[in-house]
């Protein structure tokens, strides 16, 4: 058995590591650690995982926990990664920070999108970006992983690979994204509470949400984003927009590209339907689309995803799996839940 540890394992991206693990034949949790809710049982606080997790508790994070651990998950808020990774590193095989901490390349881009000082740029390097889709062969080699956020997954699958055919121009990208209420995190705020998001639907982070940088480096083009939270609790619906790069483009040439760059991959499902997030639920599966709108001009394509599948946990399971050596879709489903 590998022995992985969950290092801020009580909010939603943990909640689903550990519903992922408790299915996972290789995995073995040795510990899960929730500082707000040290102490409290893990199915106290999600009943939902009494089955697997009995009378286990949060315990408090120390760096002693990792003693005869393989692969450490961090779950944690933006800019806490930096001061815990340093010590892990070289102590346990694998580390997969879930937190935007380690995505970007520069710390130059970090104090521009996040606000703050990158505390740790000298290990930005080290890490390799968490989209196996697009980075597959440096992740088998890595012992340190970033995964990528929810919308960027939802942005780069369906983008990504229409750039890298030259049949987009490079020089904008429009984004259109909804998210369900789980991707703004268990503790309550004012914007997220039953009564403010129900029969409401907002967009926020206008011209600066901090996922845009990820997206302009996978897609490899400029990115104009707009997020939008809707009344439900999990999934992502991303609509893109691109300029075709010749006259004559059809959408059977842009499903046909999408098909051939995903072809044997098994977390994506390519087809003429309309991506709907309720496909996705529960699962690691991404569904992606594209048509092409003669008349203005324009490739629309679109993806959707469990924003805690695919967008958080799935993807960091998938990812741990491919640096362990493992097949990388043990322990992860392949089919939602439905209805």
């Amino acid at each position: 058995m590998i022995r992985i540890g969950i290092i801020g394992a009580s909010g939603y991206t943990g909640a689903e590591l550990l519903r992922i693990c408790a299915q996972h034949p290789e995995f073995q949790v040795a510990f899960a650690t929730g500082d707000s809710q040290a102490g409290t049982a893990i199915a106290e606080l999600y009943p939902s995982l009494a089955g697997a997790y009995g009378d286990t508790v949060f315990v408090r994070w120390s760096i002693d926990l990792v003693e005869d651990v393989d692969c450490v998950f961090l779950g944690l808020p933006h800019g806490t990664s930096q001061s815990i990774v340093p010590d892990l590193l070289d102590r346990v095989r694998v580390i997969v920070d879930l937190g935007a901490d380690f995505r970007l390349t520069t710390s130059d881009d970090y104090v521009q999108w996040y606000g703050a000082a990158h505390t740790r740029p000298d290990l930005l390097d080290r890490f390799v970006y968490g989209l196996p889709e697009l980075y597959r062969e440096q992740l088998r080699t890595t012992d340190c992983i970033a995964t990528p956020g929810c919308y960027p997954t939802a942005a780069s699958l369906p983008m990504a690979p229409l750039v890298k055919a030259g049949l987009l121009r490079p020089g904008r990208i429009i984004v259109d994204a909804v998210s369900g209420v789980s991707g703004a995190g268990r503790p309550p705020k004012p914007n997220t509470t039953f009564c403010a998001v129900d029969s409401d639907v907002m967009a926020y982070g206008l011209l600066d949400h901090r996922h845009t940088p990820e997206m302009e480096m996978n897609i490899g083009a400029q990115v104009l984003f707009t997020p939008h939270l809707v009344p439900m609790s999990r999934g992502i619906l991303a609509t893109c927009y691109g300029e075709p790069s010749h006259d004559g483009l059809t959408t059977d040439d842009v499903l046909s590209a999408l098909s051939e760059f995903y072809e044997g991959e098994p977390f994506v499902v390519v087809s003429e339907r309309s991506p709907s997030t309720k496909a996705t639920l529960g699962s690691n599966t991404a569904h992606v689309t594209a048509r092409v709108d003669e008349r203005t001009g324009t490739v629309v394509a679109l993806c959707a995803i469990d924003n805690l599948g695919k967008g958080a946990s799935g993807a960091a399971v998938q990812c741990a799996n491919l640096a362990l050596g493992l097949d990388e879709t043990t322990g992860l489903q392949l089919v939602g839940v439905y209805p």
